[in-house]
């Protein structure tokens, strides 16, 4: 039996259904354009939530994780009722029941190896587990793309974090070797292969062990002025705009605007490159991104700067900030032989800045959400 499910039948008593299991995502490009309706390019993590569940008929809903000692034993949590990690689980419950699949209960144990706070989309796996068991433990065959709206829901209207669709369709719908293309707007994707092995490169995940809480209202401040531009200039979103709209602008909303605007334009680059093999030239355009994302959207921060600064002296390809920001990961697309390099640099930057050692792993593109042997 597999260990996780051992721990849920000494924790609850009874064996769980199955084990269902998601990854954190690494947004190779196309960052805070997805609440722009515009394009995201992730990739999965290697790195899994894993969800023993249960499903129990009197409307009881028991949460605990091996990782945290909060969890949740209440019946019909309501949003902002549940605390934690546990509210984006109990928000996936909610998300179905508001959609009109009645949920009778449930018992989830947590098993996960995601970094929290990392700006590596944690609370998505967390959601796109059980959304993926609650989709199968009552028969629904849910599409990836009806589930990720569901965990989306979660997120936003339960657990109150204004996120836009990047992390939960990337959870969901990644495959293997591939980055996942996402038109948010028609809702299309496209697997683009992306084998940085076969290439002689790495990507290489330094978490700076800043900060990262996208409920502090940073984020939401970000989408606010995004809709504010894009109500001046006259667009649905920004996704809309061109260059030459942005004159139309200035201050704030001309720098949250320019960033959407020429963020979208590199997604778009970057597939186009790596549709041509050249992997190695995406690494300029991982750059500019950083750039766009300290200068005008203005969600970096030291540790960030530093990061990508340090690779980038060492031999990195390209480097930028992912995630929401202010705190969280940076990635570098590096050639093998350097990663060490790297890895030094980097350390030997924070050192000097007295920043806390970060930590570093290199990644390559994994499967998405999917159910386990038990």
């Amino acid at each position: 039996m597999d260990t996780l499910a051992a721990d849920f039948a000494d924790r609850f008593g009874s064996d769980p259904d199955g084990i269902w299991a998601a990854p954190g995502r690494v947004n190779l490009i196309g960052e805070h354009t997805d609440y722009n309706d515009g394009f995201v390019l992730p990739i999965a993590l290697p790195h899994l939530t894993r969800a023993a569940v249960a499903l129990r008929p009197d409307g009881r809903i028991r949460l605990a994780s091996l990782q945290a000692p909060d969890g949740f034993d209440g019946a019909a949590p309501t949003p902002g009722s549940v605390p934690g990690w546990s509210r984006y689980v109990a928000g996936v419950g909610w998300a179905f029941g508001e959609a009109g699949h009645r949920v009778p209960g449930l018992d989830v144990l947590i098993d996960s190896n995601v970094p929290v706070g990392a700006g590596l989309s944690s609370s998505a796996a967390l959601e796109c587990s059980v959304a993926l068991a609650l989709s199968d433990g009552l028969g629904l065959a849910l599409s990836r793309a009806e589930l990720a709206h569901l965990a989306q829901r979660a997120e936003n209207d339960f657990a109150g974090v204004p996120t836009g669709l990047l992390d939960q369709t990337a959870s969901l719908g990644c495959t293997a070797e591939h980055a996942l293309f996402l038109d948010v707007r028609s809702g299309a994707v496209e697997q683009v292969p992306f084998d940085v092995r076969r290439n002689g490169l790495a990507l290489l995940v330094i978490n700076t062990l800043a900060h990262h809480d996208l409920a502090d209202g940073q984020y939401a401040a970000r989408r606010k002025s995004c809709e504010e531009a894009a109500r001046r200039l006259g667009v649905p979103f920004l996704r809309d705009a061109t260059l030459d709209d942005l004159g139309r602008l200035d201050g704030e909303l001309l720098q949250r605007a320019r960033h959407i605007v020429t963020e979208n334009q590199r997604v778009l680059d970057v597939v186009d490159l790596l549709h041509q093999g050249a992997v190695a030239g995406i690494g300029p355009l991982l750059t500019a991104s950083h750039a766009s994302l300290r200068d005008d959207y203005e969600v970096s921060c030291a540790e960030l700067d530093a990061a990508v600064d340090a690779a980038l002296r060492a031999g990195a390809l390209g480097a930028r900030m992912t995630g929401g920001g202010f705190g969280g990961s940076a990635i570098a697309l590096v050639p093998v032989g350097s990663v060490s390099l790297v890895e030094d640099a980097v350390a030997d930057a924070f050192s000097k800045k007295g920043f806390r050692a970060p930590e570093c792993f290199t990644v390559e593109a994994g499967p998405g959400a999917h159910r386990q042997h038990v």
